[in-house]
């Protein structure tokens, strides 16, 4: 019978639970096992350690089978998702929304091209400054539309959901 209330060496306790002393000394330094403590104690850090492992929360920069398994039916639940929302049209390659942004861009483009010549037909009577003021006025739209980025889209949202709340947060009259 072990007396497990004794200091023990490493060779010993590899012994009892079937690892070699080398892999015993991995364990103390790596903090798993407190040296100099007991074969009890040992026991108790040991088993602590590998329940831990077990239950997938293995020490910081260990590979943890568990944790590496969750993470890659993660990946693939969100894959299988986004093959999902593809069928059902709800998500489309980067370079097909390009494409059709490119071509409606594109078609208003040319319709504003047509404005000052169309007020110009219609209303005869405005001077040239005034269609040329127009004709300013629609290259800069087109112009401010040629140039927007995602960026621009992402703050005009964040604006249009600030005044949303402030408009929800001003009492209203009754």
């Amino acid at each position: 019978m072990i007396d497990l209330s004794v200091k023990i060496t490493q060779t010993e306790f590899g012994a009892i639970v079937g690892i070699s002393q080398p892999a015993v000394s991995d364990l103390v330094s790596r903090g798993v096992l407190t040296e100099g403590e007991t074969a009890a104690v040992w026991l108790r850090e040991s088993f602590g350690h590998l329940r831990e492992v077990a239950a997938g929360r293995a020490a910081a920069g260990d590979l943890d089978l568990a944790t590496e398994r969750a993470g890659l039916a993660k990946a693939q639940r969100e894959k299988i998702e986004m093959q999902n929302a593809v069928t059902r049209n709800e998500l489309a390659p980067v370079y097909l929304i390009e494409e059709v942004l490119a071509k409606a861009g594109a078609r208003v483009s040319k319709i504003l091209d047509t404005i000052p010549g169309t007020i110009r037909r219609r209303e005869p009577s405005l001077s040239a400054a005034t269609i040329a003021e127009i004709a300013r006025d629609v290259a800069k739209v087109r112009n401010i539309a040629a140039a927007i980025t995602l960026e621009d889209l992402r703050a005009d949202d964040e604006q249009s959901d600030n005044d949303t709340d402030e408009q929800e947060q001003e009492p209203t009259e009754t």
